[in-house]
């Protein structure tokens, strides 16, 4: 590794990240189809993409710190690494998400699922996601920025959920588990626009080595949407 240019290495290593968030965010798209199908072989599926993933991560992560073994990056190339790590880690989480919401499959039927419009609010964290992807590979603060903006309209719609799923609860007919599975889903479709949020963060930093800090949680918000 050593005897090649920094330049070509970083290359490559970021290559590898675009690699993996294109099966990540693919995997998770399959999991939102296969809950509203309750397609049993394409959840099956999305486990074993899901191992790919997570060995696919801890290589790269691994490749990252051979990197800063062997090359003792400075500045702007120590930043571009770090931030290749982190975004390695929200990418394999929001891999976990896919399988999450398979996992829900068994407690929720079709019928419950057309209630709640979450094949739009995926598609939202998933452009999410690809925005921040693509902001890190040319080094865009701008769409970064607008990728923070987008995630206010996710809250927005996981706190719909929230409140319609309250609503709902209070009907003596109502079926509980289900309706708690599907404000699970809605919460891991959340989860996935804060990792955006986080990668789009990252890209800031390595922009401008500025660290992002957020004054408040999803959870935070969550809570002050329903006092409004």
């Amino acid at each position: 590794m050593s005897d090649r240019p920094v330049h070509e290495l970083i290359k490559e290593l970021s290559e590898s990240l675009v690699q993996l968030s294109d099966k990540v965010l693919q995997n998770f798209y399959n999991a939102l189809t296969a809950v509203k199908n309750q397609d049993e072989q394409q959840a099956r599926e999305i486990r074993l993409v899901d191992d790919e993933i997570d060995l696919t991560e801890v290589r790269l992560e691994e490749r990252c710190l051979a990197f800063l073994a062997l090359q003792q990056p400075v500045a702007r190339d120590l930043r571009t690494i770090v931030t290749i790590m982190k975004i390695n880690d929200d990418l394999e989480r929001i891999g976990d998400l896919a399988v999450h919401i398979i996992e829900r499959m068994p407690e929720i039927n079709s019928e419950m699922l057309d209630k709640f419009d979450f094949e739009t609010m995926g598609h939202h964290a998933g452009e999410m996601t690809a925005r921040s992807i693509e902001a890190f590979v040319n080094k865009d603060r701008i769409l970064a920025d607008r990728v923070e903006a987008m995630d206010e309209e996710i809250d927005a719609m996981h706190s719909a959920v929230f409140k319609k799923v309250a609503r709902q609860m209070k009907d003596s007919e109502a079926d509980i588990d289900q309706l708690i599975a599907a404000l699970s889903i809605s919460r891991y479709i959340e989860r996935m626009a804060d990792h955006a949020t986080r990668i789009a963060g990252e890209v800031i930093y390595l922009v401008t080595g500025e660290i992002a800090r957020h004054s408040e949680s999803s959870y935070e918000k969550l809570i002050q949407s329903l006092k409004d």
